[in-house]
């Protein structure tokens, strides 16, 4: 057996491709179907790495609700840091920062939760991150 991907359902999926790019995924595939009314769309970190599958149905009226039961994807970063700065750049609010130089929390645009963790050791504890409150849910 072998790990191929999660799936998430997105309301905007101009906006979830937005999000997840500045999280350094790239779409590596894509099926519209017509009579299905909906397009998947596949993304990953780089050859090799498992695949995020965002599932865009055309006639949805409204955003999902209940991201925060879904639980979260989790992904290995090689600076939490410069990675939460690039979001926060960008405008995603860090909901939860990396105050410890190991995991952060941040939300998709459709309220999936995405946890960042430093690949290997924690970094040292840096300023702004270590003394930044937690904000909403994640």
């Amino acid at each position: 057996m072998r790990y191929l991907h999660t799936m998430i359902r997105v309301y905007d999926l101009d906006a979830a491709l937005h999000f997840f790019s500045l999280l350094g995924l790239h779409e590596v595939r894509r099926k519209d179907s017509e009579r299905g009314r909906f397009t998947l769309v596949f993304l990953n970190a780089g050859p090799g790495e498992p695949h995020l599958e965002l599932t865009h149905n055309w006639d949805e009226e409204a955003p999902y609700s209940g991201g925060r039961n879904f639980g979260h994807v989790a992904y290995e970063v090689d600076d939490i840091y410069g990675l939460c700065q690039h979001l926060s750049d960008n405008g995603v609010t860090i909901l939860r920062p990396p105050r410890d130089g190991r995991m952060a929390f941040v939300r998709s645009p459709d309220q999936i939760s995405v946890e960042l963790l430093q690949k290997g050791e924690a970094l040292e504890i840096q300023e702004p991150w270590a003394s930044m409150a937690s904000t909403g849910e994640w």
